[in-house]
């Protein structure tokens, strides 16, 4: 089992940043995405950035130049630095640890870290 606890979110003004983090504790095998995912009102939750064990990253075509991940194995903890913030940003952002295992895949999900972007 895995437990992901997030912090970092906020009331921001546009242009501002943050930095969201997320500590992973448990079983964290050594093959494994960690991510982040967002999910605005009425709106599904989406892909905002991930970054494999293999050192690959990935991000939504929104946020790419703005936000930033990285992740610090030996803390199992990954981070996410967002600058130019904009109000479309306002969202409830969700940390994931996907855990590979072959061809099975077992995903993990924080609770939750709101951030707010005001005009």
């Amino acid at each position: 089992q895995v437990q992901l606890v997030e912090s970092g979110g906020g009331l921001v003004q546009a242009g501002g940043s943050l930095r969201l983090s997320c500590a992973a504790s448990g079983s964290i095998l050594r093959n494994n995405n960690m991510g982040w995912y967002r999910q605005a009102p009425g709106k599904q939750r989406e892909l905002v950035a991930i970054a494999t064990s293999g050192g690959i990253t990935n991000y939504a075509d929104s946020v790419k130049g703005r936000f930033t991940i990285s992740r610090d194995d030996a803390k199992s903890t990954v981070y996410l630095q967002m600058n130019s913030l904009t109000p479309e940003d306002t969202a409830v952002y969700f940390c994931n640890v996907r855990i590979i295992v072959g061809i099975l895949q077992y995903d993990y999900w924080g609770q939750g870290t709101q951030v707010t972007v005001s005009s």
